[in-house]
């Protein structure tokens, strides 16, 4: 898909702006990769940094070392690049110095604010140190106003910036099966496909700030969808069946979701464990909200499940999963789905 988008409209879309054939010579013998837009992107001609090695960043980093990528990670707690550096990355000690060692950043940390000090910071961002012609991608759900604000900052700088958050979880990170909505310029989104092919499917959503439009309504259908899953679930076991089974049999049917086949199993087993944490999720739903807000537009689905799982910070449950929303729609009907005895 991204190289026909990347055949059908490099004619209209601009190339990265190229470095001088001097720097492309230093850079080679060097044994590092040239910023130039001329070259594929592949491990032999492409140096890649790593912004944020937490739950999903650490598996999708992964995926590129594996793939013979010389890496350079960051991140604000050292120790949980550890894992990536005893397999060959180098560890950077800020957003600057590991762009500074780059030709594509990645980013994937928690909330607008970290994406802003991240990549604007005068004097740690990663804009600071990424030199003309690198790509920076931006792979956090953010606010699509900020993405178009770094791509402006990126394109004065001579770089590129990409929004690319994706879907699909800790699971998907794990498999390289993840969806990855991509925004800005379609050139260089088309160019990057070696690189986002390694952690999933990419597909081109339109300009600056378009992959995060479109990971919001991705957010809006599942946290409805969540809702009308543990619904369903609180009601099969008042009803007295077997939720395991029930789930079974409407797995095949109408009500088949990702949810289901992701967090149905975890809830029963009362695994809370976080493969994407409530307080982002939170975060994600309050940026739906705002953009509503400006289009006038009224979903009450999605004010409804923010306000549930907002009920789950307010318990301190901000870092335990998404599938804990059982928890929140269980206290308001004084039940449990936990089996007596365990």
């Amino acid at each position: 898909m991204l190289a026909y988008i990347s055949r059908s409209i490099a004619r209209r879309s601009p190339r990265l702006p190229l470095a001088s054939a001097a720097a492309v010579a230093a850079m080679s013998s060097s044994g590092t990769a040239a910023n130039d837009s001329s070259l594929p992107i592949s491990p032999d001609t492409t140096r890649v940094a790593w912004v944020g090695t937490g739950v999903m960043g650490q598996s999708m980093a992964g995926h590129l070392l594996a793939a013979g990528y010389a890496l350079t990670v960051y991140n604000r707690t050292p120790s949980k690049a550890h894992g990536l550096v005893a397999s060959g990355a180098r560890l950077a000690d800020s957003p600057r110095a590991a762009a500074a060692a780059a030709d594509v950043i990645f980013l994937m940390v928690g909330f607008p604010s970290d994406v802003r000090s991240t990549t604007l910071d005068s004097s740690t961002g990663a804009l600071a140190g990424l030199a003309p012609g690198g790509v920076l991608v931006d792979m956090t759900t953010s606010d699509p106003t900020l993405a178009a604000e770094i791509a402006a900052a990126a394109a004065g700088n001579g770089c590129a910036a990409i929004d690319a958050p994706v879907s699909g979880g800790d699971r998907g990170a794990r498999n390289a099966c993840l969806s990855i909505f991509a925004g800005g310029d379609a050139a260089v989104v088309g160019r990057l496909a070696p690189l986002f092919k390694l952690m999933g499917n990419a597909l081109y959503m339109g300009g600056p700030g378009a992959g995060q439009r479109a990971k919001l309504g991705n957010q809006i259908a599942i946290a409805s969808t969540m809702v009308g899953l543990v619904e369903g679930m609180v009601f099969a076991h008042k009803a007295g069946l077997d939720v395991a089974r029930w789930m079974e049999a409407i797995s095949t049917g109408a009500a088949g979701s990702k949810s289901l086949e992701l967090y149905g199993k975890r809830m029963l087993e009362r695994d809370m464990e976080a493969g994407f944490y409530v307080r982002h999720f939170v975060k994600d739903l309050g940026i739906c909200l705002s953009e509503c807000q400006t289009m006038g537009l009224a979903l009450p689905g999605l004010a409804l499940a923010q306000q549930l799982y907002v009920s789950l910070l307010a318990h301190g449950e901000g870092g335990l999963g998404t599938q804990a929303l059982i928890l929140a729609v269980e206290r308001l009907n004084n039940t449990s789905l936990e089996k007596k005895g365990e």
